[in-house]
């Protein structure tokens, strides 16, 4: 008698795998990583070829998160933030600060496709993470398909400790499941601690770290045809501990300041770093290239990139971001003056607001960090996108402003992530290749400077243990950028502030905004309203700036998410979330 394999993709409803077959769910970076659902009969099926286990795996990798505005239609995250305000009204993104969101309206999305993703890794951990495949022993690339097969199990406990992190970080804890259950056993499971599991991940991560593959160009006689992309190595393994630990650490999770939470996260940064340069790893040239259509395959961005989620290509994201007034596009995300006003002078590094900065206010774009340009399109910029043959105007009544539809309601646009090159032009259209960044060196060098800051207790403090201090770590991606490294010898206040705003400039747009204020606990003072800017044009053709707050609710409950009601309807052992 054969077996049906059951995966519950909602929390307590069960579906049956019933057939084989590849139902394509999103391109690739390239040919050899395909993202795939695949539905089996049963287990002598799936031992007739390897490319079956390997195919449910990526079943698994399909429910890595990224954001490129596709799960509410064109809204990223970032607009429930301080970072950006969606260009129309009425998206389901205001939910997050108008009132709207509840407990019977809960963005389940994550809770959905990562409980999906646990039960796809641990159904391969469970049934087919130890086939022989013996029949195909005779073939002549035999051994490199047992070695890469056998990495999958690896590859599997990462992936299931990955959707752990994003489940821990938007809800707390949450119940840990380790093998495949079935719906009535699922719907028997209480909530285990956020400490749990953060220790959950943390163990997965020291088991695996060592045996995963480090690097799948250099495998040496275990080498495939085709050298995988989009897969998880040893580098991802240390970089999901390491992110994980830092969210551990902060007050959302660490109320007392444990400071061996600190050390821990501190440790775990190093370790990512020093890893990744003995590997070869360093930050890219050019900040620009990190969300370029390449970014996969170029060696100056992927140098830096330590996991990459490939999501296909298409030009809907600069459908949806490209200004109003040009054709086929749509305004979108459209950045805040606060973060406008986060990037800092280049020749003097300090805030616009601070005395000697050099900022001129009738010129406020010129000068400014130079990521600045590449992240925001701002009145008066030239080729954006880079067919446009004319500037772009934000003042109102300009011709990519209000009171059109979809103008921009702060007064910018986003650059980030955008791939100039797209045309959105009926008769010239074309597409190109859009990679998520999930870990890059940038980010680990913030979150390494930040944990030793945290732990040593001074931006310049160094150990044996740490050799590198806090500020020398949070200097290297403004080095990057040409712009000056922090000072020595800076207050404690005066470094967590810049070092807040250094990493909301580095990260920004790559989904990091949301998670990192919350974890601060600092929601009441970024998230409780953002700052538009009206822009009017003079009769000199000179421009007025003016600009406009705009309240938003924050109720201390958004810390985490609610658990959908409809879970807690079917799991009378599972707890909501304080508030909701």
């Amino acid at each position: 008698m054969k077996t049906t394999y059951h995966i519950k993709k909602n929390w307590g409803k069960a579906i049956s795998l019933l057939a084989f077959m590849p139902l394509t769910l999103l391109s690739s970076c390239s040919d050899q990583m395909n993202y795939n659902e695949y539905y089996v009969y049963d287990k002598d099926y799936m031992t007739q070829e390897f490319g079956r286990a390997e195919g449910f795996l990526t079943t698994a990798y399909s429910e890595l998160d990224y954001d490129f505005g596709q799960n509410m239609s064109g809204a990223m995250l970032a607009c429930a933030t301080d970072e950006a305000e969606y260009a129309y009204r009425g998206n389901s993104v205001e939910e997050f600060y108008n009132g709207a969101w509840s407990k019977t309206n809960p963005h389940s999305a994550m809770w959905t496709s990562a409980f999906k993703g646990i039960r796809y890794a641990n159904l391969f951990l469970d049934e087919f993470a130890n086939l022989s495949f013996n029949h195909l022993k005779y073939n002549d690339d035999y051994m490199a398909q047992m070695f890469n097969y056998n990495n999958m199990k690896y590859e599997a406990r990462f992936l299931r400790a990955y959707f752990y992190f994003n489940l821990v970080r938007q809800y707390g804890g949450v119940p840990i499941i380790k093998s495949n259950l079935s719906a009535d056993e699922v719907n028997q499971l209480s909530r285990n601690t956020s400490d749990e599991v953060f220790e959950f991940i943390n163990a997965e991560c020291d088991s695996i770290k060592s045996k995963i593959v480090k690097d799948y160009t250099d495998l040496g006689d275990n080498a495939l045809s085709t050298v995988p992309t989009g897969r998880a190595n040893n580098l991802a393994v240390l970089a999901l501990k390491a992110r994980a630990a830092l969210y551990h650490a902060s007050p959302l999770f660490n109320p007392n300041d444990n400071k061996e939470l600190w050390h821990a996260a501190a440790s775990a940064c190093k370790d990512l770093i020093d890893s990744c340069e003995v590997q070869g790893k360093k930050l890219a040239n050019k900040y620009e290239s990190l969300w370029s259509s390449t970014n996969f395959t170029d060696a100056q961005p992927f140098g830096e990139i330590l996991l990459i989620r490939c999501v296909g290509e298409d030009n809907q994201w600069e459908k949806y971001n490209f200004p109003i007034g040009l054709e086929g596009a749509k305004g979108g995300n459209c950045p805040t003056q606060d973060l406008v006003d986060a990037y800092e002078m280049q020749t003097t590094g300090r805030s616009i607001q601070e005395e000697g900065s050099g900022y001129d206010a009738q010129n406020p774009y010129t000068g400014r960090d130079p990521r600045f340009e590449l992240t925001i399109c701002h009145n008066e910029t030239k080729r954006w996108p880079n067919w446009a043959t004319s500037l772009i105007y934000t003042y109102q009544n300009g011709a990519n402003a209000q009171p059109l539809n979809g103008g921009t309601p702060t007064g910018y646009y986003l650059k980030k992530l955008l791939n100039a090159a797209v045309d959105t032009r009926a008769a010239s259209a074309n597409k190109t290749k859009h990679n998520w960044v999930i870990f890059r060196m940038g980010e680990a060098y913030l979150n390494y400077a930040e944990a030793v800051f945290k732990y040593l207790g001074s931006a310049d403090a160094t150990s044996a243990e740490f050799p590198m201090s806090a500020r020398e770590a949070v200097s290297k991606t403004r080095l990057r950028s040409k712009m000056p490294a922090f000072p020595t010898a800076m207050s404690n206040d005066a470094f967590w502030e810049k070092y807040k705003n250094e990493r909301r400039v580095e990260l920004a747009f790559e989904g990091h905004r949301f998670w990192d204020v919350r974890r601060w606990k600092e929601a009441d003072k970024y998230f409780s309203k953002i700052t538009e800017m009206i822009i009017t044009k003079n009769d000199d053709d000179t421009y007025t700036y003016t600009p406009k707050t705009i309240n938003r609710r924050w109720e201390d409950k958004m810390y985490l998410f609610p658990i959908p009601q409809s879970e807690i309807l079917k799991d009378k052992k599972l707890s909501q979330n304080p508030g909701w």
